[in-house]
């Protein structure tokens, strides 16, 4: 199987495992989620991933945090994809949830979310919200 899109299949793979009370699940490792999961985990949406290599391209074993029975991710959304790439302005910069939720902003200093991308004035391609 060809895979297109690695960030919406970790997404989907994510959403799924979430909704199956899984406590960990495994997706196809890259640079770009590996930066990802590096936000994920300092915003406290996830406990913590581990990178393995299986020589091919590599799995990221993300363990999942659920406060009280409840998933710390209520939702997880891919934004810009292959077929329409979503660009902002350093001054046009989203909130999500009114600062509830991040925004993963892929920009020019590298992966980061909406606030600090703020913080810096870069703009970029809005990878995902998450909430």
């Amino acid at each position: 199987m060809s895979r297109n899109d690695l960030i919406a299949d970790a997404f989907t793979i994510v959403r799924n495992a979430i909704m199956a009370k899984k406590d960990n699940v495994d997706v196809p490792s890259s640079n770009t989620i590996k930066a990802i999961l590096d936000i994920l985990k300092k915003e406290g949406y996830i406990e913590n991933f581990k990178i393995t290599d299986d020589n091919k391209q590599g799995m990221a074993r993300i363990y999942l945090k659920y406060l009280a029975q409840k998933s710390a991710i209520k939702s997880i959304k891919r934004i810009s994809r292959p077929g329409l790439r979503v660009y902002v302005k350093r001054d046009k910069v989203p909130s999500v949830l009114r600062g509830r939720g991040i925004a993963i902003i892929s920009t020019s200093k590298g992966i980061m979310v909406d606030k600090e991308a703020r913080e810096l004035g870069v703009g970029g391609e809005i990878i995902g919200y998450i909430w």
